[in-house]
């Protein structure tokens, strides 16, 4: 038989109105009595009744974290951030549900008006967000991990995009590279349309390869391995005096070497590869392991909770935060003279 509120007050030494107390959060308990019932509690494998207890705080204690899982898939740099999100929640004694949802605002409204979660953490943002603009009217506490355009008003967390481009930038001019292709994710869905991180990294790339007296040239292609051994060989046709590439998408980034390898183009000998703001996992399998820009995805996942309940428990807005990426050598980027050197051997 489930052990009830009755037998954790015995086993405690306390009232039941205590146990209640420490179980709904609603009145302060000494610490060393919380520790007894929660001592008790365990020992008897006491289970807390959910819906009794949103029932009488008139809360759920659920946060949705709205990503478009349908559209955008879960690689290794966005897993990091819902684990991240999902751990910062249970320690705050909350739980963590992802709605797979798309950016169709109407879904939205659907499932916040009935009252299922407490607040929402909104992923995939962009720059023009219309699930923004819905949740401005709804009655929810809710933050982001990313940014819109206008940030007025808006809690929010996001990746510094160009510190984190600037790493990548720099690694590669200290090689020697001077011609250099960002290769960007496909913005023909509209769930990608005006796509936030796309924006933002090629502004930064653009801004850094002018200050540095080079042509910025950007190609873009699908979000997948398919799309990335495509993208390889449109780059050795139409930019064949290349020497680096930069990978903004993990999928095609996979894709891409794998196209390179196809065609005969050794990395980093014949070109240099670094895969920016994406995960550590998905880097180590390529071959060679890519160097790249990690994404801050474990520390921004808890940060945009972090956001999140300040709003729900009513304290100081959070200042928006960003955090930039930290490189992390592989073994795709070398030098440029060798490079040129070794395509310029006689056959």
């Amino acid at each position: 038989m489930a052990a009830t509120m009755k037998d954790v007050a015995e086993r405690a030494g306390v009232s039941i109105a205590t146990v209640s107390f420490v179980i709904n959060n609603t009145k302060r308990v000494t610490p060393e009595t919380r520790l007894r019932i929660e001592t008790a509690m365990a020992d008897l494998g006491f289970r807390r009744n959910v819906v009794a207890r949103a029932l009488a705080s008139r809360r759920t204690r659920i946060i949705a974290l709205v990503y478009p899982a349908l559209e955008h898939r879960i690689g290794g740099s966005i897993a990091d951030f819902i684990t991240s999100a999902a751990r910062a929640s249970s320690e705050a004694d909350y739980h963590l549900v992802v709605w797979p949802i798309s950016n169709d605002a109407t879904e939205l409204t659907a499932l916040v008006g009935q009252g299922l979660v407490d607040g929402v953490l909104l992923m995939e943002v962009q720059l023009e967000d219309a699930r923004v603009e819905v949740l401005r009217g709804l009655d929810i506490p809710f933050a982001l991990i990313g940014r819109t355009r206008d940030v007025s008003g808006l809690d929010y967390v996001d990746i510094d995009f160009d510190t984190s481009m600037q790493l990548a930038m720099d690694h590669l001019i200290e090689l020697g590279h001077r011609e250099t292709v960002l290769l960007s994710g496909s913005q023909e869905k509209i769930s990608y349309r005006l796509y936030g991180p796309y924006e933002r990294e090629e502004a930064a790339y653009r801004r850094i390869t002018e200050e540095n007296g080079m042509r910025p040239i950007v190609m873009r292609c699908a979000q997948s391995a398919a799309g990335g051994r495509e993208a390889a060989a449109r780059l050795t046709a139409e930019a064949p005096e290349a020497t680096a590439v930069l990978a903004a998408d993990e999928a095609s980034a996979a894709g891409l070497v794998a196209g390179l390898h196809q065609l005969g183009r050794r990395i980093p000998a014949d070109l240099s590869v670094i895969s920016v703001l994406n995960s550590k996992e998905m880097a180590a399998v390529s071959d060679p392991p890519l160097t790249l820009v990690v994404a801050p995805g474990l520390e921004l996942g808890a940060l945009g909770v972090e956001a999140l309940l300040r709003r729900l428990e009513g304290g100081t807005p959070q200042e928006p935060v960003l955090r930039a990426g930290i490189l992390e050598m592989g073994e795709s980027t070398g030098p440029v003279q060798r490079q040129t050197a070794r395509r310029r051997r006689p056959t």
